[in-house]
């Protein structure tokens, strides 16, 4: 790798304010992988921001869904995580967050919430490494960052989805608990919707989805969605009830998974559910917005919520097999419904919050470097 090379990211000077930047390629330090990114999703979590209502950031680089090719190695990081042997050129993807291995939630057992996972996506890009967001041209991976060899039957378009959405979900899925026959209402048919019908599927469930666009709802039923309420078709609450009520025999779900990010979409949840269902909550993140909640009401459904940030790195590996195994069942591939290139970020993010797109790719150009 010359001196000489540069590589190029987008930053997000203030919400829905983009510039560009370039600085020089890093040399990977010990441990360490510089990754060139092939291409990059926009996720629900990159709308959040770019609107100005994630709870942290407020600026600097965006993206974390990535697939790309080890551009160089640091010393001693011969393997991925899974101990595959790892060499220049080779497809990768990593988690977006690192597990410390020594703060305390660390080390209680819940690695998902470790206290430094975001110690480097966190930083602004002009502070080196640099390269800390997916919509760029390179990636900087830090040595406690899960990283995976993608399999060759695997391509980009499905594999740079599995760093957050597949992984997020399944690990959701997991801690919920769901069972095989159950009935699951899925709340939202955005990227991370669409990939819990296939799992959820794959495990046994029926499964109802529940969104006001009516072709995000035609791509769940795609995926394998046994209902599909359209919001828009039902604007009344009550009338929603009475729709699940019916698909239920009466009893409404066992299991629901909210991944809308809007507060009103929580409290609705909690009417749909049987009693003593249980609640997965992981779309809300947003400081500040409340909905009225009575605690009363849970009590005497005997509901279980759970609420669930980030996955275990773990789990990235977990949704390349599971991709490798059922990609040819489910449309991956066609659930993103748009390409940008790095220099069309903008409009990307723009067209994702006005729900024009599904789920958008930024295609990356790295004949800079």
């Amino acid at each position: 790798m010359s001196d000489a090379a540069y590589g190029r990211v987008a930053v997000m000077t203030s919400p829905r304010e983009l510039d560009y930047a370039e600085y020089p390629l890093p040399a990977p330090g010990p441990g360490a992988i510089l990754m060139k990114v092939t291409r990059a999703n926009v996720c629900g979590s990159e709308l959040h921001i770019w609107n100005g209502k994630h709870p942290v950031k407020k600026s600097g680089g965006l993206g974390h869904e990535m697939v790309g090719t080890v551009a160089a190695l640091g010393e001693g990081r011969p393997t991925d995580n899974a101990g595959q042997p790892l060499n220049p050129g080779d497809r990768i993807v990593a988690t977006y967050f690192q597990t410390c291995d020594r703060c305390a939630r660390c080390l209680g057992g819940q690695p998902n919430l470790c206290d430094n996972a975001y110690e480097f996506f966190g930083k602004q890009p002009a502070e080196a490494p640099h390269f800390h967001a997916a919509f760029g041209t390179h990636y900087y991976i830090h040595p406690r960052q899960h990283v995976y060899k993608v399999p060759d039957e695997i391509p980009d378009s499905v594999a740079a989805s599995a760093n957050c959405a597949l992984s997020q979900v399944t690990f959701g899925i997991d801690q919920i608990g769901l069972q095989y026959g159950e009935t699951l209402l899925i709340q939202g048919a955005g990227g991370l919707g669409l990939n819990a019908v296939a799992v959820a599927k794959e495990r046994g469930a029926t499964v109802i989805v529940i969104d006001p666009s009516g072709p995000r709802l035609e791509q769940a039923q795609r995926f394998g969605a046994d209902h599909a309420i359209n919001m828009a078709d039902i604007p009344d609450l009550e009338d929603r009830i009475a729709a699940l009520q019916q698909l239920t025999g009466g009893q409404g779900p066992d299991v629901a998974i909210e991944l809308t990010g809007v507060p009103d979409a929580f409290a609705e949840g909690l009417r749909q559910i049987r009693r003593g269902g249980r609640y997965l909550v992981m779309g809300n993140l947003s400081p500040g917005r409340t909905v009225p909640f009575d605690p009363g009401y849970v009590t005497r459904k005997a509901m279980t919520i759970k609420h669930v940030d980030r996955y275990e790195g773990r789990y990235l590996y977990k949704s390349l097999t599971f991709l490798a195994e059922h990609q040819d069942k489910y449309p991956f591939d066609a659930m993103i419904d748009a390409t940008f290139t790095l220099d069309g970020v903008q409009e990307a993010l723009e067209k994702s919050l006005a729900r024009e797109v599904t789920r958008a790719a930024i295609l990356m150009d790295n004949t800079s470097a």
